[in-house]
C-alpha cells in the first residue's frame, strides 16, 4: 500500500500572478457639471485624501505602504476610491507574503465585481500559497476558477485592456490565466481527496501545457489515491526526469526522485525497468494508452505461467530441474534418502561429456540442464560397443545411487538397454605385420 502522506507536497512555485494595473491615477480637479448620460465620476473628499493616496502610490516600501493604507482607510472609511484602496491592499499583502490576506480582499472584491481580473488573478494565486485552506476557502477558489475558465473571452476582450498594458501583453496573458485556473480546480480536489476529479482536472491542465512538471506530481499523487499505481508512478517519474522549461529545482525533483524510488520498489519489487521509466516519462508529460507496470504479483504470476508452459514443453527437463532444486536444498539429503535412492526414474536425456574408457564405455557422464555442465553419471551393466564424440544426445532410464550437492551431480545405474542414442563405431582393426621368408 502507497501512503502519500500531505507533508509530501512541495513548496509550490507559482508563477507571479499576471501584473493588471487596472487604474490610472484619478485626477484631483473633477469637472463641476456632469451631463445626464455620463456616468457619476469619483471624487476625493479633499486634498489631503488625495496627497495620501499619491503617498501610497510613491512608497515603495510595503510595509510602510501597508500603514499609508491602513490610515487612509481609517480617516477616510467610506472613500469613493474604496476599489483602488482594495487593489493596493491586494499588492501590498502579496509582497509581505500575507497570503490569507491577499485572499481575504480578493474574495470581498468578487464579491462586488467577479469579473476583476486582478482579483480573480491574485485569490487563484493566493489559494496554493495557504498553509490549511478550510472547505470555504476552497469552495472560493473553486467558484473563482470556474469564473475564469467559462468567462475567458470576455475577461480578456480586447475593450477590457487596461490603458497601461500592451495588446500583446494582454492576449499572451489569456493562457496563464486559463493554466491558473485549470490547476486550482485539481489542487482543491487533491485537498478535499477527491482523487478522481483531482486526476480529471490535472490531465486537462498537461493536455493545456505539457511542459508543467508540479502538475505532474500532482497527478501522481491523485492517481496513487486511486490506486492506479502504474500511472501514478508515471507522473513522478516525469516530475523527477523532467529538465526542460518551468523545470522543478533541483532539490525539489531530487526529492521526487528518492519518493518514485520507494514506491516504484514497493510495487513492482526491485528497480529494474526504472531508468527507463525514467526516460520514457522525460519525452511526454503523459503515458501512452496502453502503458503498463508490472507489479511484483503480476511478476509472480507472469513466472508462474512461464514454468508452466515451460513444464508442458518440457517436461523431463522440469522434473530435472525440480530434482537439483530438492537436492540442493537443506533437507537434500531427507529428499534423497526418501525419494530417489533405489528408485527408477523417467527417462531424461542429456549431452555426452565423456565416456569412461573413450572405447567399449561402462561409463558415461551427461550434462542433462544446459549441454555443457556435466550433472549426471551413469554407470553401465556391461560395456557399450565402440567410441563416440562428445557431443551427442543420449536418453537413459535408471536408479539413482548417490549424489552430490556442489557440484551438483547424480549417480545412476544403468543397463545397457536402457540407453539410447548411442551410435558408437568399432575402432579399426589392428593390421597384421607380413614377415616374407627367405628363399633358400
Amino acid at each position: 500500500m502507497l501512503v502519500i502522506s500531505r507533508k509530501s507536497l512541495l513548496p509550490l512555485a507559482v508563477a507571479a500572478a499576471i501584473a493588471f494595473v487596472g487604474t490610472r491615477q484619478p485626477a484631483f480637479a473633477q469637472a463641476a457639471q456632469q451631463s445626464s448620460t455620463q456616468a457619476p465620476q469619483k471624487n476625493w473628499k479633499d486634498r489631503a485624501e488625495y496627497d495620501l493616496y499619491d503617498s501610497i502610490t510613491k512608497e515603495t516600501q510595503a510595509a510602510k505602504r501597508l500603514e499609508l493604507l491602513n490610515t487612509w482607510r481609517d480617516k477616510y472609511p467610506s472613500s469613493e476610491f474604496a476599489d483602488v484602496r482594495q487593489q493596493l491592499y491586494m499588492q501590498a499583502y502579496q509582497e509581505l507574503g500575507r497570503w490569507s490576506d491577499v485572499f481575504a480582499t480578493a474574495k470581498d472584491i468578487l464579491s462586488k465585481d467577479p469579473n476583476n481580473v486582478t482579483a480573480l488573478s491574485k485569490l487563484l494565486t493566493a489559494l496554493f500559497a495557504l498553509q490549511s485552506p478550510t472547505p470555504d476557502d476552497l469552495a472560493t477558489a473553486d467558484k473563482a476558477a470556474e469564473q475564469v475558465l467559462s468567462n475567458l473571452d470576455v475577461l480578456f476582450a480586447p475593450e477590457k485592456k487596461p490603458a497601461n498594458v500592451s495588446e500583446a501583453d494582454w492576449a499572451a496573458s489569456k493562457k496563464p490565466m486559463q493554466m491558473l485556473a485549470q490547476n486550482a480546480l485539481g489542487y482543491t480536489a487533491l485537498q478535499r481527496k477527491d482523487y478522481a476529479k483531482a486526476e480529471t482536472e490535472f490531465t486537462k491542465s498537461l493536455q493545456l501545457d505539457a511542459n508543467a512538471p508540479q502538475v505532474s506530481y500532482w497527478l501522481g499523487i491523485a492517481l496513487l489515491g486511486e490506486k492506479k499505481y502504474p500511472q501514478g508512478l508515471y507522473e513522478y517519474a516525469r516530475a523527477a526526469a523532467y529538465d526542460g522549461p518551468n523545470a522543478l529545482a533541483p532539490a525539489g525533483r531530487q526529492q521526487i526522485r528518492q519518493q518514485l524510488e520507494n514506491y516504484y520498489t514497493q510495487y513492482h519489487g526491485s528497480k529494474d525497468g526504472l531508468d527507463q521509466l525514467l526516460a520514457q516519462a522525460k519525452a511526454s508529460a503523459l503515458p501512452p494508452a496502453d502503458f503498463k507496470l508490472m507489479s511484483k504479483a503480476d511478476i509472480v504470476e507472469q513466472k508462474l505461467k512461464q514454468e508452466e508452459e515451460f513444464k508442458k514443453q518440457n517436461p523431463e527437463l522440469a522434473l530435472w530441474l525440480s530434482i537439483k532444486e530438492q537436492l540442493t536444498g537443506p533437507n537434500a539429503q531427507t529428499y534423497f534418502d526418501s525419494s530417489m535412492k533405489g528408485a527408477e526414474l523417467p527417462e531424461f536425456k542429456g549431452k555426452l561429456i565423456e565416456a569412461k574408457p573413450a572405447v567399449r564405455p561402462r561409463e558415461l557422464v551427461l550434462a542433462i540442464e544446459n549441454g555443457t555442465t556435466p550433472d549426471a553419471t551413469l554407470k553401465l551393466d556391461s560395456p557399450l560397443p565402440g567410441k563416440m564424440d562428445p557431443g551427442a544426445e543420449i536418453s537413459f532410464k535408471g536408479i539413482a545411487t548417490s549424489y552430490t550437492a556442489n557440484p551438483f551431480m547424480v549417480t545412476f545405474d544403468v543397463p545397457k538397454d536402457n540407453i539410447k542414442g548411442w551410435k558408437g563405431t568399432a575402432a579399426p582393426a589392428a593390421k597384421k605385420s607380413t614377415v616374407r621368408r627367405k628363399k633358400r
